[in-house]
């Protein structure tokens, strides 16, 4: 005999609703012209979960850069994390990118950072370049380098990566603080070396030559690391106060390229799936359906920023790679490459998750990330409905604005009746302002400015707030956030009625129809309790523990919504509870 339901209450704000699983939704705008899309298709094989961010060619104000984990080589870092530590240089959103060494965190290919080399290109694998009027080059390149002392060129066999036997290799400050352990090894400390740009010869002073199995690399310059018969000539021909002198060059050219990650293979070529691009990779690599992230180019220069959630049964299966290569067609590309996939598949915007990663512990910690990066003003998600009656649920919104250079900043509230509830314009530092709200009313001349309305003295209905700048090297930009004000529902409370009853209740303001259901914790609706018109007052609602089909519903967490729709618009409030057995 089943024992009776016993149900325990706990508020939850109307943000509880992030905790639900995730439902298709209409496309988002994250910035100016960037969009973020979700969606859920559904194949023979099961659903796929799939992540689209679509943005504007990356110039003037916006930007397509890799990103290093902790600015080291030898080093992993999450991809919101990156986010959070880079904010003040601009709002991102973005995805993982290059494989990468699990012993060390190196990244398997090339990265280049405003054209500056710090790691070479996979043999084998395509590279992903970006120029500098923001065209998308993937392309097959290798990197050859030659260094020279007091004889004859040489070859450089590596940049930034340990050298095997006979082999010597730069390692440059972007490696990390030391050298790696290389045992029977000779090192040249350069105290300084030029930024590795491709095509240009770099003379870089010997500060000494040791031969021990790790140096420590001085900030701004590098050492030589030369194994073997290599070593010997280092020995001989890296002399303490002379210089050595490196050259770069990429085959086939690559000069305009600025910015590249590693990654691949190729999956669109000139509008076409690329079935096979007979590149390094292996067939558990590319064939079975797995998480997928990819990064594609439209015909007008467009970019996609692609994730697709796998490995978890019931929400998403995943994708092949070719499956890839076919959506990024349909969502328009003319070229793309796929990157790191599995449980490294990241899709994230200014520090927060968007996709669902595949790893039991959640986000995982990647080598490299490639961000989309503005540096105009931008606004901050507003509340998006608030309530200011007291109950302590979104009863107060925050309306912040991000400045990256310095800028004359103009800020616009419309209220909703459209009068101008303020405006202001002036010169600002970067960093994050508070648009205040309510708007205080402006002071009589020469009177004391007043002290701040009290939130529920703000008008009901809907809100805009647009900012404009320009900053300091002339690049104007706008953004505008609406919100709404609407007092409709408040103050929802839950009670135990014996060991199976719960009541709800609500105070409404406003006449409105209204929907009340209990859901459970992954969002299925499990009863509606009303769907009808209420007028101003406290409805009151019980529910008896049973599910649709008049069986009691299992312990665990469960969630009252209540919807209300007027004139206002739509507002609802939410509170959890539990179903203990």
């Amino acid at each position: 005999m089943l024992r009776r339901a016993m149900l325990t209450t706990a508020a939850v704000a109307l943000g509880a609703v992030a905790l639900l699983a995730p439902r298709a939704a209409a496309r988002t705008e994250l910035f100016p012209g960037v969009t973020y899309e979700f969606g859920v298709e559904f194949t023979p094989h099961g659903p796929v979960a799939l992540h689209v961010v679509s943005a504007p060619r990356p110039t003037g104000l916006f930007a397509l850069r890799p990103v290093l984990s902790n600015e080291t080589i030898v080093n992993t870092e999450r991809v919101t994390s990156m986010q959070q530590r880079l904010a003040p240089l601009g709002t991102m959103v973005g995805i993982n990118a290059d494989f990468w060494t699990w012993a060390t965190g190196r990244p398997s290919g090339v990265l280049i950072r405003d054209g500056v080399v710090i790691s070479p290109p996979a043999f084998g694998r395509s590279s992903v370049g970006v120029t500098a009027d923001g065209t998308l080059d993937v392309r097959r390149v290798s990197l050859f380098g030659t260094w020279r002392g007091s004889g004859t060129t040489r070859v450089l066999n590596h940049l930034n990566k340990e050298p095997g036997p006979n082999e010597i290799s730069l390692f440059t400050s972007a490696w990390g603080p030391t050298t790696p352990r290389t045992p029977r090894s000779a090192a040249a400390v350069l105290s300084t070396l030029p930024a590795t740009v491709p095509n240009v010869e770099l003379a870089a002073p010997v500060a000494e030559v040791l031969s021990e199995p790790s140096v420590t690399i001085p900030p701004g310059g590098a050492v030589l690391v030369a194994r073997g018969r290599t070593a010997d000539a280092l020995l001989q021909e890296a002399l303490p106060g002379s210089n050595v002198l490196f050259r770069f060059v990429f085959k086939p050219d690559w000069s305009t390229v600025v910015n590249a990650v590693g990654g691949g293979p190729i999956i669109v070529r000139d509008g076409t799936p690329v079935f096979r691009a007979n590149e390094q990779f292996t067939t558990i690599q590319i064939a079975p359906r797995s998480p997928r992230t990819a990064i594609g180019q439209r015909a007008d220069g467009s970019i996609l920023l692609v994730v697709v959630d796998g490995r978890r049964r019931g929400y998403s299966v995943g994708m092949t790679n070719f499956e890839l290569a076919q959506t990024m067609v349909r969502l328009g590309a003319v070229t793309a490459s796929a990157l790191d996939s599995g449980g490294s598949s990241t899709l994230a915007f200014n520090g927060r998750l968007l996709n669902r990663p595949s790893d039991p512990g959640g986000e995982r910690w990647v080598s490299t990330a490639l961000m989309l990066n503005y540096v105009g003003v931008f606004i901050r998600q507003p509340t998006p409905v608030v309530s200011p009656n007291g109950d302590g649920v979104d009863d107060v919104q925050r309306l912040r604005v991000k400045v990256v250079r310095p800028s004359a900043v103009t800020a616009t509230l419309v209220a909703p009746d459209g009068s101008v509830a303020y405006t202001e314009t002036t010169q600002r530092a970067p960093g994050i302002y508070v648009v205040p709200f309510p708007p205080a009313p402006p002071p009589p001349p020469d009177a004391p400015a007043p002290a701040p309305p009290p939130p529920e003295t703000a008008l009901e209905g809907s809100w805009r707030l647009t900012v404009s700048a320009t900053d300091d090297l002339g690049q104007a930009s706008s953004m505008v956030r609406n919100f709404a004000v609407n007092g409709t529902l408040g103050f929802l409370t839950t009670s135990k009625r014996g060991r199976s009853n719960l009541e709800i209740s609500w105070q409404q303001a406003h006449q409105a129809h209204v929907v009340a259901t209990v859901e459970s914790a992954a969002g299925k609706v499990v009863r509606t309790l009303a769907q009808r018109d209420y007028d101003p007052g406290t409805p009151v609602l019980r529910w008896n523990g049973l599910g649709p089909r008049g069986k009691r519903v299992r312990e665990g967490r469960y969630f009252i919504r209540v919807v209300a729709r007027n004139a206002l618009g739509r507002s609802q409030l939410v509170r959890r509870f539990a179903v203990q057995r």
